[in-house]
């Protein structure tokens, strides 16, 4: 029998709400499917590891996370730690170290659940940003001079490299390919001389490997207006750090909550583990009401089992998401709903025992 060493890092917030939930998720995929077993190892890193330890995790945090054949993430951030300490002591560190150098982050309305954009439902709204999760603004290269004088300044250096740029286009092209033949490369290169011209440079040469794919250089403000306008249009997006950023949260509020959200930060030559999160984050203004939306956790989940080659038990879960979603009648708040999220844990659970599982 096939076996899979999760580590779970529930981490801060709400994280630590839908965690377990996801958890049960996979555990029921597992047992429904057969053939492969998980095996979970959790982790308490996070802001309370900070404030008990200095440090969102332990000084070998890396080293144990190396032998996991993936990583189940919750959310990292909390008042009381600054979120640059939080950040850059745990998520960064994972998604740098060990080469998850594609962020994606598919747009998709689920069934029944309704969009903030006049007329959109299931269907007119499926688009996937593949966003570069090493480098660009988030290197953190810069640093401040003539600190606590009222000449302070502060610099912050964006950093392209030729491989960092061609290694995610060369993952957002295969996309593409897989999919509607459609890429649009987000860019600023008209006020960004350097940086995005280099990005261009870049795109438009892995593009010559790939002439069945339409590629679309789009600049960031107008890629920001066509997310709202004509999100149909989109097919795969590919986007530097803080782009990709930037889109996927808007590209959540379309599709109706950032609680339905998943990502996958990615190593795609399998030398490290791929660590698997929600878009939503820490969520505190909610924390301990027992509302958040497991959604976007469970979802992660299945993109996980996709990752590790357990399609069935994918496809089981998020069939399992869209026929909840499409029931309607349990909804967490922030779609709307007054469910809790053990409800739509246990909707999701009911969904998958069904004997005929939906399609």
């Amino acid at each position: 029998m096939r076996e899979y060493h999760i580590a779970v890092i529930p981490g801060d917030g709400v994280g630590e709400e839908v965690t377990p939930g996801g958890v049960e998720v996979l555990n029921a995929a597992a047992e429904s499917v057969g053939g492969f077993r998980l095996r979970h190892r959790e982790f308490p890193w996070g802001c309370n590891h900070y404030l008990s330890s200095g440090r969102m995790m332990p000084e070998d945090g890396l080293k144990t996370l190396e032998s996991f054949d993936a990583i189940y993430f919750g959310a990292v951030g909390f008042p009381g730690v600054p979120d640059h300490v939080s950040l850059r002591g745990l998520r960064l560190p994972i998604c740098q170290r060990f080469e998850q150098y594609v962020c994606l982050r598919p747009s998709q309305i689920l069934p029944g659940i309704p969009s903030p954009l006049a007329g959109k439902t299931a269907g007119d709204v499926d688009f996937v940003v593949v966003r570069e999760n090493t480098e660009g603004e988030y290197v953190g290269a810069g640093g401040r001079a003539h600190e606590g004088l009222p000449i302070e300044a502060a610099v912050q250096t964006t950093m392209f490299s030729r491989v960092g740029i061609e290694r995610v286009a060369r993952y957002a092209f295969d996309l593409a390919r897989s999919r509607r033949h459609r890429l649009v490369s987000a860019t600023k290169s008209n006020a960004q001389q350097h940086a995005f011209t280099f990005w261009d440079e870049v795109v438009e040469e892995v593009a010559a490997d790939f002439p069945d794919v339409e590629l679309e250089r789009v600049l960031i403000d107008a890629l920001a207006a066509r997310f709202v306008l004509a999100p149909e249009s989109l097919d795969v997006v590919v986007a530097s750090n803080l782009f990709g950023d930037i889109l996927t949260d808007l590209g959540a509020a379309i599709c109706g909550s950032l609680g339905v959200a998943p990502s996958g930060n990615i190593n795609p030559e399998r030398a490290y583990p791929s660590m698997f999160e929600p878009v939503h984050g820490s969520a505190p203004d909610i924390v301990g009401r027992g509302i958040a939306n497991p959604v976007g956790m469970i979802w992660c989940g299945a993109m996980m089992l996709d990752f590790l080659g357990e399609t069935e038990a994918a496809s089981l879960i998020h069939s399992a998401v869209r026929a909840v979603s499409a029931d309607g009648r349990t909804r967490t708040p922030d779609l709307g709903g007054t469910a809790t999220t053990r409800d739509v844990v246990d909707a999701v659970l009911k969904q998958m025992a069904r004997p005929t599982r939906p399609s």
